[in-house]
């Protein structure tokens, strides 16, 4: 099916944010002139989602609501998706990409929160606070010191030394705490933190030991029956990372051996859909084990930090094409868009395109006065500020170039002045096609 090149009017397009996302993302939305935002309090799936996002222009989600191949290709308008969290794996990245909508999510908004609760259940699991308090509540009572430590000159242990794990380290420090840690990657460690050359090592050395990778096929059981045989005896293990972190069978096997003092775990390999789900897990019976809800970053200003970080990032995008930190496209940062056309052309990386739009341009009587390029092994993002009198709708014709997957134009500032709006600001309203879809997909 062919379509124009559109032209973007932010007053006409439509956001649909799921899952409850904080109110800062709907603040930051409308103060930027997106008047058109739709916040829903519930996750949807399959149909129920495709329905949803029809008509969509950006959505925003969180961790449980799947945006599958199918769901995409049932949102024919859809520009860009906005993920409220630190994960994307509730997303086909390649489906996406593949129909030319970058994915932004909040990789960084909530470190402390998740590095506050892994300090919080560090000093309990030290304290013997779980085991303590699971007996008062079965009426029983065991005031005693046995098996309880201050974590003063205690070794935490951090696997992942990214965004989290340095503030932990740092925050550990304070507390008295010597802190080790082992990543893929040389990193400047913080504070008095070491970096050592091994897994093992840190195993070792740790007292208490926590997690903070990405979920990959590399670090799916990361810990597994031979990593726990290898920590100190008495240490305690924290899994504030990724479900598949940790194979939950060998912990629960080296609990009841007693060869760890105890654990906490707040993401788990298969997790309920959603708070009226039932919960099970090998780990339930242990009074040593700390279990939470996947909460670490849970918190009231860690939701706003990350409602106001994806919302700029939608808005960004869509005010002047910016697309650093999307995680599925080529990454292009941007000055901010007045005064010129600016054409936002997607593609596929083949040979010949460029020429191709640099042809169309030149033929609408057009100079380049700007241009930004970036590409990947399957894409081309080109973003171009053009002079010259022109009608936009003389270049409806660069979604025909070969290759293309998206097209789209902002305006220049006599289009802009027609429509009200003298000053060209690119955080005032600017305009979305009211009739046909944002995008042309070639088979």
């Amino acid at each position: 099916m062919e379509h124009n090149a559109v032209l973007f009017d932010k007053t006409q397009a439509r956001i649909v944010l799921l899952e409850g996302i904080h109110p800062s993302a709907v603040d930051l939305l409308h103060a930027d002139g997106y008047t058109q935002v739709v916040a829903l309090a519930d996750a949807a799936g399959g149909d129920e989602l495709a329905r949803l996002i029809a008509d969509a222009h950006f959505v925003g989600i969180r961790s449980r609501s799947q945006l599958t191949e199918a769901v995409l290709a049932a949102a024919p308008r859809l520009m860009a998706i906005g993920c409220f969290c630190i994960g994307t794996n509730q997303v086909d990245l390649g489906a996406a990409a593949r129909r030319g909508i970058p994915v932004f999510n909040a990789p960084f908004s909530n470190t402390r929160s998740v590095a506050e609760l892994v300090l919080a259940e560090a000093i309990l699991l030290m304290r013997g606070i779980p085991r303590r308090n699971a007996l008062l509540h079965r009426n029983g009572w065991m005031k005693s010191a046995s098996g309880s430590h201050e974590v003063r000159g205690k070794t935490l242990g951090i696997v992942g030394y990214g965004h989290i794990g340095t503030q932990l380290g740092l925050l550990a420090e304070h507390l008295g705490m010597q802190v080790v840690f082992h990543d893929i990657e040389a990193k400047l460690a913080l504070g008095n933190a070491r970096q050592l050359a091994t897994l093992d090592a840190v195993l070792q050395a740790a007292d208490v030991l926590s997690l903070h990778v990405p979920q990959t096929p590399q670090t799916r059981h990361l810990i597994g029956a031979r990593e726990l045989a290898r920590m100190r005896p008495a240490s305690h293990l924290i899994n504030a990372s990724r479900g598949s972190v940790v194979d939950i069978d060998a912990l629960a096997a080296a609990l009841d051996r007693g060869h760890l003092a105890g654990a906490a775990i707040d993401v788990f390999p298969v997790e309920p859909p959603g708070n009226d789900g039932r919960f099970d897990s090998p780990l339930v019976r242990f009074d040593n084990v700390l279990l939470t809800p996947h909460i670490g970053g849970s918190t009231l200003e860690a939701q706003a930090s990350i409602g106001r970080e994806v919302a700029a990032k939608l808005a960004r995008y869509g005010d002047n094409g910016t697309t650093v930190s999307a995680v599925n496209f080529p990454q292009v940062a941007l000055p901010g868009h007045a005064g010129r056309l600016r054409i936002l052309h997607v593609h596929r990386n083949r040979p010949g395109v460029m020429a191709a739009i640099h042809d169309r341009v030149a033929a609408a009587g057009l100079n380049v006065a700007a241009q930004y390029l970036r590409t990947d092994e399957q894409l081309g993002y080109v973003v171009m500020d053009v002079e010259g009198a022109c009608d936009p709708r003389a270049l409806s014709d660069l979604s025909a170039v070969e290759g293309t997957i998206r097209c789209r134009l902002l305006p220049d500032a006599a289009t802009r002045a027609a429509r009200g709006d003298p000053g060209g600001d690119a955080r005032r309203p600017s305009r979305v096609d009211d009739g046909q879809p944002a995008n042309r997909l070639h088979a």
